[in-house]
């Protein structure tokens, strides 16, 4: 049997490369002064790479994370960003209403409460779909919609700093601002709580039973309720609220770590490149900690890129997605004359 194509991340690197320098030389751009500018955005300096890559890295991590639980286990989540969003508000909420409380309770609480608002608008989506069918597709992306909006409608009314001048909410306190990790860079704590998530994320799909669960359930629903006699729906349930909470922890620590404060547009679309991520790392845990962390380095270098080369940053945006399709069009090529070999297979599956 032909090994399954996996992605290596030579290969990645190599493609992120030659993609970014085909499309800087059609657009006329000059390739070797671009790709300077994003290398030192990037990794040139280790405040560039703390403040810049593992910054952007760190909600991508959590997102991706997000994403690959639920497609794992079979749950088409697209919801990340939605999920994110609700995060972020209940965090900043609560964070605003603590006033002067112990700092320890100042830090836990409002990322206990975005991951509790994330789990609730997944949840939604979960019980439409169990209850009355409607595909996961379609209500997660709907309601990031409506995440988008009602941020929106909270920083402009009942959330609103106290001048009502700028659309946005009052600095969080200081109190529930995540500590940074040295006073050289940007880092803070929240990129080694999403490290600790990914980390045991792997470990419990590739070590534990409800991992097992998780795994049988999105290889084959059918086989796994009759032969493994698992409760399919109670997994994927599990899974979506699972997923909702990691993408509300990212907005919480976004919030929390960075922006100290809720406002439109606080999610440059996390919630959408978290999918490219989990994808790029084959739904693996550990391997989202690889991808986040390339996909915030060309975030990183894009803006350096932009700045010092007068390149838009939007070039990165269309290296990312060319990417994503050449790798699975890759992908296919590679399974394709396996599943022709046998033609009985193919027509069974």
């Amino acid at each position: 049997m032909a090994p399954r194509f996996r992605l290596s991340l030579p290969i990645l690197i190599g493609c992120i490369i030659a993609a970014t320098a085909l499309l800087l030389a059609a657009g006329g751009y000059d390739v070797r002064a671009a790709g300077l500018a994003l290398v030192r955005g990037s990794f040139g300096s280790w405040y560039a790479f703390g403040s810049g890559t593992l910054v952007r890295a760190t909600p991508l991590v959590l997102t991706g994370l997000s994403v690959a639980i639920a497609f794992r286990a079979g749950v088409f989540n697209i919801g990340a960003e939605g999920q994110f969003l609700a995060g972020a508000a209940a965090a900043t909420a609560v964070a605003l209403s603590l006033g002067h409380a112990d700092r320890l309770v100042a830090l836990t609480l409002p990322l206990a409460a975005g991951c509790a608002a994330g789990a609730i608008w997944a949840g939604i989506a979960a019980v439409l779909r169990a209850r009355f069918n409607v595909l996961e597709v379609i209500s997660t992306l709907l309601l990031n919609f409506v995440a988008a909006f009602a941020i929106s409608y909270l920083v402009r009314g009942p959330l609103q700093e106290p001048t009502h001048v700028y659309p946005q909410t009052a600095t969080i306190p200081v109190a529930a601002q995540l500590p940074r990790l040295g006073a050289a860079t940007r880092l803070h704590l929240g990129s080694l709580i999403a490290l600790s998530c990914a980390l045991l994320a792997w470990w419990i799909m590739r070590a534990t039973a409800a991992g097992f669960r998780v795994r049988a359930v999105g290889a084959n629903p059918n086989a796994a309720a009759i032969a493994g006699r698992i409760n399919v729906q109670r997994v994927t349930m599990r899974a979506f609220l699972v997923s909702g909470a990691l993408a509300g922890l990212a907005g919480a620590i976004e919030v929390a770590g960075v922006t100290f404060a809720l406002y439109e547009n606080i999610s440059p679309g996390y919630g959408y490149t978290a999918i490219a991520v989990a994808l790029l790392a084959r739904l693996d845990p550990a391997g989202v900690i690889v991808t986040g962390v390339l996909f915030g380095a060309l975030d990183a270098g894009a803006a350096a890129m932009q700045r010092d080369a007068n390149v838009p940053s939007v070039v990165v945006m269309v290296v990312e997605a060319t990417i994503i399709l050449a790798l699975l069009a890759a992908d296919r090529i590679r399974i394709q004359p396996r599943a022709s070999a046998h033609p009985t297979i193919e027509a069974a599956s």
